[in-house]
């Protein structure tokens, strides 16, 4: 692939920059032009559905940014429980909800990604799964994490890192930092491939 400097990072997610300073990824991140509350899957898969927004988010960077050049990374992250996909909550009693849904079970993440580079001479995407398993929360201490605000912003209404310090039940197979909102070892073996 034909990577070219700068990477432009399509979201302002500090998770997302984090991921990318320990890789020792340098980036610039910018807002890409997208709300993507405004779409809907219908009947796409899940795994479809997040690729096709990391697609969507990076076009809207590579469109904003033609004349800087360079490579645009996106993703787009969802839970999926019971074939339901849960994005970011839109509400504490969402958020409450979908912790709820997930207690005591095992449920899917998805993070689908994309790297383009602007002037469109390279191209790269895909998904990665992590299975995750929540055990049984206190509703006492859901009600707390709800009241401090913590799942604004997060796919599921949780962040595995800031949870897992928290000392929530959490156990996962595959890439935790999928779960994080950036697939880094895919994304760190794309970056370096020539």
């Amino acid at each position: 692939m034909n990577w070219q400097p700068p990477l432009i990072l399509a979201s302002t997610s500090p998770r997302r920059r984090e991921l990318l300073d320990e890789a020792g990824i340098s980036a610039i991140a910018v807002s890409p032009n997208i709300d993507d509350s405004l779409f809907s899957c219908g009947s796409m898969p899940a795994r479809e559905w997040v690729t096709s927004l990391a697609i969507l988010k990076a076009q809207s960077v590579v469109n904003t940014y033609q004349q800087v050049g360079g490579t645009v990374l996106a993703a787009d992250t969802v839970c999926v429980v019971d074939g339901e996909i849960f994005g970011q909550p839109r509400s504490a009693d969402e958020a409450r909800s979908m912790i709820l849904l997930m207690c005591n079970r095992s449920h899917e993440v998805h993070t689908g990604w994309c790297i383009k580079t602007i002037h469109g001479e390279s191209s790269s995407s895909g998904c990665e799964t992590t299975i995750v398993s929540l055990g049984m929360i206190s509703n006492a201490d859901i009600d707390t994490y709800i009241q401090s605000g913590k799942w604004q912003g997060k796919a599921g209404g949780y962040n595995l890192s800031e949870r897992l310090i928290a000392g929530w039940p959490l156990s996962w197979q595959g890439d935790p930092t999928s779960v994080m909102g950036l697939p880094m070892e895919r994304l760190t073996a794309e970056l370096s491939r020539k």
